[in-house]
């Protein structure tokens, strides 16, 4: 039996972050099963899924809980099965203009059809031509058997307009 654990890390950069939680997962017996991790404004910050004996759950997360200190935040939680039957994947991207409140505005259309967001991406870049900032996002959603494409379309789209920006569902 396997015992799911999502770990959250922030720390500010500096080598051998990764190598710290991956030698207590490889001391645990524990997978390194999905991960994602970046440097922002200088601290590094890594979420990270990690299939561990059962039997070594426990130990597992207070070697993990003892990484903690002022230097260095670490928050384990065991994982729960979520809810699949009935549900379809689908991707959104999302480019343009950057402005405050875009995520705003996309998560609570989202949330008002009863979408999940499994994983999201953002990103500013300048723009080729402007030099202004270009506000993208990619993302998996999980979508409810009830929900009509043409329903999520059309609730995207009607934002599309209102914040100017272009969006794709695949």
């Amino acid at each position: 039996m396997q015992t799911s654990l999502v770990v959250t890390i922030v720390a500010p950069d500096r080598p051998g972050l990764v190598n710290a939680v991956s030698d207590k997962a490889t001391e645990f017996g524990a997978n390194w099963a999905d991960s994602v991790m970046a440097q922002m404004a200088g601290q590094f910050a890594g979420i990270l899924h990690l299939q561990v004996p059962s039997q070594n759950a426990d130990a597992l997360v207070a070697a993990l809980k003892n990484l903690d200190d002022d230097n260095m935040r670490v928050l384990v939680a065991k994982g729960a099965a979520m809810p699949g039957a009935g549900r379809r994947q689908v991707t959104l991207d999302l480019v343009g203009q950057d402005r405050p409140g875009i995520i705003r505005s996309i998560s609570a259309e989202l949330a008002r059809q009863g979408v999940s967001i499994d994983k999201l991406q953002t990103q500013l870049e300048s723009g080729a031509m402007s030099g202004e900032s270009l506000f993208k996002m990619h993302a998996r959603l999980s979508i409810p058997a009830a929900v009509s494409d043409d329903d999520l379309r059309a609730g995207l789209e009607g934002l599309a307009n209102e914040l100017m920006v272009d969006i794709s569902l695949d």
